[in-house]
């Protein structure tokens, strides 16, 4: 058959393409909430991180996790509270959110490698008692929903979750933490001159990320002529 593989190549590509842009529909839209419900949106996130914080200490008092990875997790979730403090604002160039990038990385990798190294075979049982007689000396391996489930809830969720809620701003109406977004002080002269010149309010960072997608997408198209745009010189 060499028509129905290609078809199904197709499809493929065309499914992943409508679940990309479903994806990032739903991110546009949940950014869109975050920004009207700043103040809820923090509180969820506060409560998110502290029972997540929970959860991992219940996973290595009963489950036995590793505590050193577990320490390195509740430390994380730590220092991604911390990009709370000025909610939902960010400064991109911030050495507290750039380690927390990089924690999410060093705890993908690390729990990624400690479930796929295989558990090691317990001891020998007692030969009185029969191999394996005792419970706890029988493998006890975690099923792929289970170790998806937490990375999905307890590595992923709460950076997922910062990404979509903070704004990168550059103009931003004065207020106490502008000066954070902006780098920049605003003055007010005499008679409050020079308070602000215009009110626009910070853009979520998926919002920014889709925008430069969609704006670089129109300019490419346009660039090569498939379809005619604004930018495009009429003759």
């Amino acid at each position: 058959m060499w028509i129905l593989p290609l078809v199904g190549y197709v499809g493929i590509l065309l499914g992943f393409s409508f679940l990309t842009l479903a994806i990032a529909s739903g991110l546009y839209y949940l950014s869109e909430l975050v920004e009207e419900h700043t103040v809820l949106a923090k509180k969820l996130l506060t409560r998110l991180i502290y029972t997540i914080i929970v959860i991992q200490i219940a996973l290595t008092l009963v489950d036995r996790f590793p505590a050193l990875l577990s320490m390195l997790s509740i430390v994380s979730h730590a220092v991604y509270a911390g990009n709370l403090r000025r909610f939902p604002i960010v400064k991109l160039t911030d050495p507290l959110f750039l380690l927390s990038c990089m924690l999410v990385i060093l705890n993908h990798y690390l729990w990624f490698r400690h479930f796929s190294t295989p558990p090691r075979t317990p001891p020998t049982a007692d030969p009185r008692y029969g191999y394996n007689s005792n419970r706890y000396d029988r493998l006890d391996v975690p099923s792929f929903a289970e170790i998806a489930s937490y990375f999905g809830i307890c590595v992923w969720l709460v950076p997922f979750s910062l990404f979509v809620s903070l704004s990168a701003s550059e103009n931003i109406l004065p207020s106490m933490g502008s000066e954070y977004a902006t780098g920049e002080t605003s003055g007010v002269g005499v008679g409050g001159a020079g308070v602000g010149r215009g009110k626009k309010g910070g853009k979520g960072l998926v919002r920014v990320a889709v925008d430069g997608v969609r704006e670089w997408v129109v300019e490419t198209g346009e660039a090569m002529g498939f379809w005619r745009g604004e930018r495009t010189r009429r003759f």
